[in-house]
């Protein structure tokens, strides 16, 4: 397995979020991979184009080897702060740019390569065989490993994968967000053998107050103590039974969360707790 089971997600680490010091960072970093997350998903874009910057920091002065880890990291959100001279927030996908987005992370992240480069999200103007163009240097100079994209359709990754492979597609998956089921975009990956990765795994389950999420704590409630389990748990062996083996990208910096969501990697849901779940979310049993 190229990347851990779960994923740390580091959105919130800086300045968009806990704004944890080098020390702090230093702390949890080593506490996911004393946890076996080994995997960290980065996006240019996040604390305003800053947080890799302070997570290459955190991880110069540590003791950690850089083969220990795995950095994912995205690239074409062009938005109008981080000193960027930009009129509007739009996506950016020309060869120079792409290239030239990947050694700005390095230099962040003080390090060779990526492990993976994702596409943040699909542009309406991006030219596959650019973008074919600017991957297959940036994997002959050694910078990238793996290719992927992330929020794509399948569609899209067929327009893409018909020009280059793609190893990733990161989506956003969930119990209270599970079209990605039904649309055809999981099945497509599962065929072309494109690694799922799911961001928000915990969907609106502890965000929202509505029928949905009451049904879906009932539920949960009901399957707690037969599983030894919390309803986060329960949340992520749910996403960790599909056959595609999703990767959930796990956004807490709460070690206490983290622990939970390593020991839910031991959880086996039974059949038909896994539909009894599904119902909950939906509202009815399945046709």
């Amino acid at each position: 397995m190229k990347y851990s089971r779960l994923i740390a997600g580091t959105m919130t680490w800086g300045s968009w979020g806990k704004q944890l010091s080098k020390k702090e960072m230093q702390s949890l970093i080593n506490f996911c991979i004393s946890n076996h997350i080994t995997t960290f998903d980065h996006a240019d874009i996040y604390g305003a184009y800053t947080t890799e910057t302070d997570f290459g920091k955190a991880f110069k002065d540590s003791d950690i080897k850089r083969e220990d880890i795995q950095l994912i990291s995205k690239c074409g959100i062009q938005e109008q702060f981080g000193g960027r001279n930009n009129t509007v927030k739009h996506y950016d996908y020309n060869k120079d740019y792409i290239i030239w987005s990947v050694e700005e992370s390095l230099k962040h992240f003080e390090t060779e390569y990526l492990d993976v480069l994702l596409l943040h999200r699909p542009s309406p103007l991006m030219v596959a065989e650019e973008i074919a163009e600017a991957i297959t240097i940036l994997k002959k100079d050694g910078k990238i490993r793996d290719f992927g994209v992330s929020n794509f359709t399948p569609s899209q990754m067929e327009m893409i994968g018909l020009r280059m492979d793609i190893d990733v597609n990161q989506i956003e998956f969930s119990l209270t967000e599970h079209s990605a089921m039904h649309n055809g975009t999981l099945d497509y990956m599962q065929t072309c053998g494109i690694k799922p990765m799911a961001w928000s795994p915990l969907g609106s389950v502890f965000k929202d107050d509505n029928q949905q999420t009451r049904r879906v704590h009932k539920q949960l409630g009901a399957l707690t103590d037969k599983y030894n389990a919390t309803k986060d748990q329960l949340l992520l062996a749910w996403i960790m039974k599909h056959p595609s083996q999703i990767h959930p990208v796990v956004g807490t910096t709460t070690k206490e969360r983290l622990k939970r969501a390593v020991e839910a990697t031991k959880i086996n849901l039974e059949l038909e707790d896994w539909f009894l779940i599904l119902e909950s979310a939906q509202g009815c049993t399945v046709p």
